[in-house]
């Protein structure tokens, strides 16, 4: 197992930024990491990469175990981690080119020749400009390249396709599936981007105020949590009663000129009978667009990201 992590703490300023937090990573899983800002997904992060001692639990990397008494190499395990922060931290005057081969020395070389490196992420047409120059999507890229250069075992991604236009966001979405797929590569990705996840993760964790809530495979904790499918339909008239609905699907509430609706996961009835069935109860419509899969359900069910619709009248 690349990451092993149990029941992590960590106070820092008497402040309790960690109080549970667990996390399992195999080789060849993508790993989203969820969670509110401020639930404690960076500091997580900081603990893996050795930045911060947990006070308590246990870390291993790479089925090593990470303790204050421990006699393991973590230099060296470290230097199997490619680490892609969401602020990269550049220096503008130098060239893409010369910025890579200047930080693969950390590693002692690249594992493999820089054009292709720049290549992989779409950046050879811009190796010889100065970083300062680039946008903020080269950037993302730059900070990919850097992470990669010296063909890690495990990723550590934050935020990797913030700036990046749909294109873009699908390239590297390609690459780290093959990275995944076909290498082997492990991959922690921690985003708030549930699309990202919703196509890349194997696996989640969602963290919430310091505590890991829910984690494990994608696909069965959907299945388990009974998530149903979020909507916003916009209405032309509205029935007397706005609590009379059909069975299995809930009103979450009002904003602006859109009804939000669920429609729970035990409805059996297709979606054009659900909207049939809201016609016969009165409620009458003229757009519906989907909110978003049951992952965004989930996300919002268990985390104080959730933030109440306001009340229908």
């Amino acid at each position: 197992m690349l990451i092993d992590a149990n029941h992590l703490k960590l106070t820092l300023g008497g402040r309790s930024i960690l109080s549970d937090v667990s996390l399992h990573l195999e080789a060849g899983q993508i790993y989203g990491l969820l969670g509110p800002n401020g639930a404690g997904k960076s500091t997580t992060i900081a603990i893996l990469l050795g930045l911060y001692p947990s006070e308590s639990g246990t870390l291993a990397l790479f089925d090593k175990p990470i303790d204050k008494g421990s006699t393991v190499d973590t230099r060296g395990l470290r230097q199997r981690i490619g680490v892609m922060p969401e602020h990269a931290g550049f220096y503008d005057w130098m060239t893409a080119s010369c910025y890579l081969t200047w930080y693969a020395g950390f590693y002692g070389g690249m594992q493999q020749p820089l054009p292709e490196l720049l290549e992989r992420v779409d950046l050879d047409d811009a190796r010889n400009r100065p970083i300062g120059q680039f946008s903020r999507g080269m950037q993302q890229r730059l900070g990919l390249a850097r992470a990669l250069l010296h063909g890690p075992e495990l990723l550590i991604l934050d935020e990797p396709t913030n700036g990046l236009d749909p294109r873009g966001r699908r390239e590297i979405h390609d690459l780290l599936l093959e990275l995944a797929q076909q290498r082997q590569v492990g991959i922690l990705l921690c985003t708030h981007l549930l699309d990202d996840v919703d196509r890349l993760c194997t696996n989640i964790g969602i963290i919430d105020q310091g505590r890991s809530v829910l984690e494990g495979p994608l696909i069965e904790l959907l299945g388990q949590q009974q998530v149903g499918r979020r909507f916003r339909l916009r209405m032309e008239t509205l029935p007397k009663n706005q609590t009379d609905l059909p069975s299995g699907v809930s009103l979450l509430g009002q904003e602006g000129g859109w009804w939000h609706f669920i429609v729970h996961a035990d409805n059996k009835s297709s979606l054009a009978a659900v909207w049939e069935a809201l016609l016969k109860h009165d409620w009458r419509y003229s757009e519906i667009h989907a909110e978003g899969g049951g992952l965004e359900e989930l996300y919002l069910r268990l985390t104080s990201a959730a933030r109440p619709v306001r009340e229908a009248a």
